[in-house]
């Protein structure tokens, strides 16, 4: 007779980045049962923060909020048998994890701290180039999964992915191997759902107008029960606010992604096979997920100083707002010439309304960013200039802040690096290093075949509408190129949107997109299609070279834009209403 499948095991996040609400840890452990509780504080520009802190003090280069939580929780963690596992070491996890020693012993309790490194590429013979300031190999989660089979109750982490965070814990509960690709696909799909917390419980959804305000107001963070073949449930802490539905586990498995093929260091997962079910409220089935061997080589995360930067922010209020900012580009001219900056940047917003009742309503932005490897070429003289044109310029010239002598900016770079050139290492709790092996087979990633479309629609009727109207999409950023995922709620909907939304026609949607590389991908089991924008974002969020530097409103940019829908697909629909795939 066979021995049962282990129970279930349940992850929880607690945090989507360095920043995110501070109490979501304590919440996420008094608000109902878990098993192991995860947090992600790591972003492109999260480590470009921390070596700036590194340089300041050599003993820093983590999170250090976390270290503040756990003053308040591990006790809590302690009591309820729950295991902490998080990023949160960022570029010195072994730093952190002493820290975390010391505080549970200050506090009297049994902690077994474990770390991962090996993550760190700085000192790489021959170097990265000039001016690198972080470079970090994207590990997985054999090297968590280690420390827990160890018996640690807190492991940290530098640079691991995202779903490492889940994967790991997932591949200790069950004995998952390297080969165990589909298992271990499903688990990354599940630590994708819960990397960026409450965006899988209602935050930062498209159709959030669709339930009440209320439940949205704070959102709880999200937990998946993940099983012994890698499929999963999506839902939250009975009682705690948001929404769990497959709409909104459609957005986050959407969010900063490329193509079908999700590639990791422990397996490439594959999103054209993900199916969503809605199995009761606030519980989605995660489902189906067929996963490949990995690549061949890691990715790596540079990040170094590109230059200095200055903005300056002019309001143009009233009338000839056109006019007016001509005057203001046309004197700051000769200033900008003889400074010499290698980038100059216009953009007039026009936020202003004819006969507005209130000064604000009236105004319009002009904003002006200059960019240079110098700092005296983005500094005062920049600034200077525009300050001495406070009379002597356009009527009713003011600024929105007084300009400053500029602020040095970040690059973020990502590059492959040989899986030779990483040493994997997971430090157990009593110190033993124990070098975590390379995956026997690697797949080189290809892309995906395209599925063939369904039939479209039939012509009919159609009203010029926006299109969110009927389609939700999320956007965001990887590198220095965007992703927007947009999805609608039925198969007849999306018989609709993939013959529409084409790569031509999101270039005249979105005209800053015209001259760039963009790629569209398919993926009819989530009823969405995804684009991929090469270079919108320049060097990256870090070095803001756009209005929004991480694509975060994109996807609603797009949603805005007016297009001729089929009088077929606005039937009203109830509130709340999830359409079950």
């Amino acid at each position: 007779m066979s021995a049962p499948p282990p129970a279930p095991l349940r992850i929880g996040n607690a945090s989507g980045f360095y920043g995110d609400r501070f109490e979501a840890l304590r919440e996420m452990l008094t608000d109902g049962p878990l098993d192991v509780l995860t947090g992600d504080y790591l972003a492109e520009l999260t480590l470009l923060i921390l070596g700036r802190d590194r340089l300041a003090d050599p003993g820093r280069g983590y999170a250090r909020t976390h270290l503040r939580q756990l003053e308040q929780c591990l006790g809590l963690a302690h009591e309820r048998g729950v295991r902490i596992v998080t990023n949160a070491g960022g570029l010195n996890p072994a730093g952190l994890a002493e820290r975390i020693r010391q505080l549970a012993g200050r506090l009297g309790l049994p902690t077994r701290v474990a770390h991962v490194e090996g993550d760190d590429l700085s000192h790489r013979p021959g170097g990265w180039g000039e001016g690198v300031l972080t470079a970090n190999a994207y590990l997985g989660g054999f090297g968590i999964a280690a420390c827990l089979q160890a018996g640690a109750d807190v492991v940290v982490t530098g640079r691991v992915t995202d779903a490492a965070l889940v994967s790991g814990p997932a591949a200790a509960h069950f004995g998952w191997t390297p080969d165990d690709h589909d298992q271990l696909a499903g688990a990354v799909v599940a630590g994708h759902l819960l990397e960026c917390g409450t965006q899988a419980t209602g935050g930062n959804y498209a159709f959030f107008t669709d339930h009440d305000p209320a439940l949205l107001r704070r959102p709880g963070f999200p937990l998946a029960e993940i099983h012994a073949d890698g499929s999963s449930v999506l839902t939250k802490h009975p009682g705690t606010g948001g929404t769990v539905t497959v709409g909104t586990a459609t957005a986050q498995l959407l969010y900063e992604t490329t193509g079908p093929r999700y590639a990791g260091p422990d397996v490439t997962a594959r999103l054209d096979t993900v199916r969503l079910r809605q199995e009761g409220p606030d519980r989605v089935r995660v489902e189906g997920v067929r996963g490949e061997a990995p690549p061949p080589t890691l990715k790596a995360g540079l990040t170094r100083l590109g230059g200095w930067r200055n903005e300056v922010v002019f309001v143009l209020t009233g009338l000839d707002i056109e006019a007016k900012a001509d005057l203001v580009q046309a004197q700051m001219g000769d200033a900008l010439a003889a400074a010499g900056p290698r980038e100059v940047r216009w953009e007039l917003a026009r936020t202003d309304h004819a006969d507005a009742a209130t000064e604000e309503t009236a105004s319009a932005l002009l904003r002006l960013v200059v960019r240079d490897p110098e700092p005296e070429k983005a500094g005062r003289a920049v600034s200077g200039a525009a300050v001495e044109l406070a009379l002597a310029g356009y009527p009713g010239f003011h600024l929105t802040a007084p300009p400053g002598k500029g602020s040095p900016y970040g690059v973020f770079e990502a590059v492959p690096v040989e899986r030779d050139q990483v040493s994997h290492t997971a430090v157990l709790p009593d110190g033993t290093r124990l070098t975590v092996t390379d995956p026997a087979r690697t797949r080189a990633l290809a892309p995906a075949r395209e599925p063939a479309p369904p039939a479209p629609l039939p012509p009919g009727a159609t009203r010029r509408l926006p299109l969110g109207t009927v389609a939700g999409a999320r956007s965001g950023d990887k590198g220095g190129s965007a992703n927007i995922g947009v999805w609608v709620r039925d198969q007849r909907a999306y018989r609709w949107l993939v013959h529409t939304l084409t790569v031509e026609r999101l270039r005249e949607l979105l005209p800053e997109t015209a001259g760039l590389p963009l790629t569209r991908y398919a993926l009819p089991a989530l009823n969405a299609v995804n684009f991929h924008i090469e270079g919108l974002l320049g060097e990256g969020a870090a070095a803001q070279a756009r209005f929004d530097p991480q694509a975060k409103g994109l996807g609603e940019w797009l949603r805005a834009r007016h297009v001729d829908l089929p009088e077929t697909l606005l039937a009203p629909r109830a509130p709340t209403t999830e359409v079950p795939q």
